[in-house]
């Protein structure tokens, strides 16, 4: 019998869910060039979208999705990501919700080239790469917004301001972390197994 490199099934999305209708109302596409009407979030969750193995190196990118009453609970991605962003983007979270001052997150490319983009936000189009982003605490909410030096501030999306949401997201991201790390770590044992198979 041939050996399987297939790799175990993974249901992020189930796995994260987070729902909004009781936390104070927050809106997505708030940009004027985004690429739809403001909507209510009613729920946001992560999804793993590919997982890769190119030149020795496994990556994963994820999407931070939202679900709105206004479109059919149809998930619509807000940012797009590797596997190095959500922790600190987290921390950001934490860091401008506790001390209600703006934090201004800096999103560097991993390599010196610049070659391999690590963020991006999908209100505007199908996918703009961010250098940084910009997280302003409000009373109830915080809004998300991406920055660059032509263009300025702009608005993307919110998130609620409270002690439930945090402690929701801050779960939510531990899942998906542990979850991500170890597709990362099978993906490098397999590839493993198969290049010892093949004598690559």
């Amino acid at each position: 019998m041939s050996e399987s490199f297939a790799l175990s099934e993974r249901n992020l999305e189930a796995s994260t869910n987070i729902s909004l209708k009781r936390e104070p109302a927050c809106f997505a596409f708030l940009s004027a060039r985004s690429a739809a009407a403001p909507m209510p979030i009613d729920s946001i969750n992560l999804d793993l979208a590919s997982a890769d193995y190119f030149q020795g190196r496994a990556s994963l990118w994820t999407t931070l999705e939202m679900r709105s009453g206004v479109n059919g609970e149809r998930p619509t991605a807000l940012l797009g990501f590797d596997e190095s962003f959500l922790r600190p983007f987290t921390r950001a979270l934490v860091e401008a919700m506790t001390t209600r001052a703006a934090y201004r997150m800096t999103i560097t490319s991993p390599t010196a080239e610049g070659g391999r983009c690590r963020v991006v936000e999908y209100v505007t189009g199908p996918g703009k790469t961010l250098k940084e982003l910009v997280i302003q605490p409000y009373e109830s909410a915080m809004t998300i917004a991406a920055t660059s030096r032509s263009e300025g501030d702009e608005s993307l999306f919110q998130l609620p301001r409270t002690d439930n949401f945090l402690r929701a997201f801050v779960k939510m991201s531990y899942t998906a972390d542990q979850v991500l790390h170890d597709l990362l770590d099978e993906m490098d044992r397999v590839a493993r197994r198969r290049n010892a198979a093949t004598g690559v």
